[in-house]
């Protein structure tokens, strides 16, 4: 497996996207920022976009795929996938024809450039060439991490979220998992309004290592960018060697 990182961020900065993973070459998790990582070739290649909540932060980059899409007479389009509330929400509050228009109708309602896909949580189902796995996750909207293999290699990807349980109890006993992928918006100086956010801190981070599975990187995803470097060091000070932060526009191998 492959993993392309287009944005590593829980916001967007100077050179710092919004949090946004794509898989293989072909499907996204999360799409903060895309048109702002990838050629258009390599966005006409995307076929899913599986998002684990409606929050700007994740889907804006998908909005703009949808016109890059819809500009390019080329056939191409994008199903985006996710569970019911999330997908119920893109559809309402998104792509209504107010605040963006509904691709689902664009070009023609019988070849639209968005397609939609409920995913029914904690059930394995196959998107692409990606077995995918949706549990839900403690944020303050219907939000699921995923668990996601294609056969050879696995991953976690937390999604936004604050100390969970649901997720780390199903990915116990996975066998060919090469990583997890973990957010951490706040530092602990912040540890107040992470809780009332439903965020990660590195000292939560620290409590919720003996939960994950063992023996395999964690890396860290989401922070804000104003707390880069001091989220940085609180992290070093974890003093684990398998959690580091993960590099934007880096790509994993799994």
């Amino acid at each position: 497996m492959k993993i392309r990182v287009l944005g590593a961020f829980g916001g967007e900065g100077f050179g710092h996207r919004p949090s946004s993973f794509l898989i293989n070459d072909r499907v996204l998790i999360d799409g903060g920022s895309v048109t702002g990582a990838l050629t258009v070739p390599e966005q006409l290649a995307i076929e899913y976009a599986i998002v684990s909540h409606a929050h700007l932060d994740h889907i804006a980059g998908i909005v703009y795929l949808t016109e890059t899409l819809g500009f390019c007479e080329t056939g191409a389009a994008v199903t985006i996938a996710g569970i019911d509330p999330v997908v119920a929400t893109l559809r309402a509050g998104v792509f209504n024809n107010i605040l963006w228009p509904d691709f689902s109708k664009i070009p023609h309602v019988d070849v639209p450039v968005v397609k939609y896909r409920t995913l029914v949580e904690d059930v394995e189902q196959r998107v692409g060439d990606l077995w995918v796995t949706p549990v839900q996750v403690n944020h303050t909207v219907p939000t699921s991490g995923f668990i996601v293999h294609d056969g050879t290699g696995g991953m976690i990807y937390s999604g936004d979220t604050g100390p969970t349980n649901a997720l780390w109890a199903a990915a116990r006993g996975l066998h060919g998992l090469k990583g997890v992928i973990l957010e951490c918006a706040f530092p602990n100086r912040l540890g107040q309004l992470a809780a009332v956010a439903k965020h990660m801190t590195p000292e939560l981070i620290r409590r919720e290592l003996d939960k994950l599975p063992p023996n395999v990187p964690v890396w860290i995803f989401h922070v804000k960018p104003q707390f880069h470097e001091e989220i940085a060091e609180e992290i070093e000070r974890i003093g684990n060697e398998r959690v580091r932060l993960l590099e934007q526009d880096h790509t994993y191998s799994l």
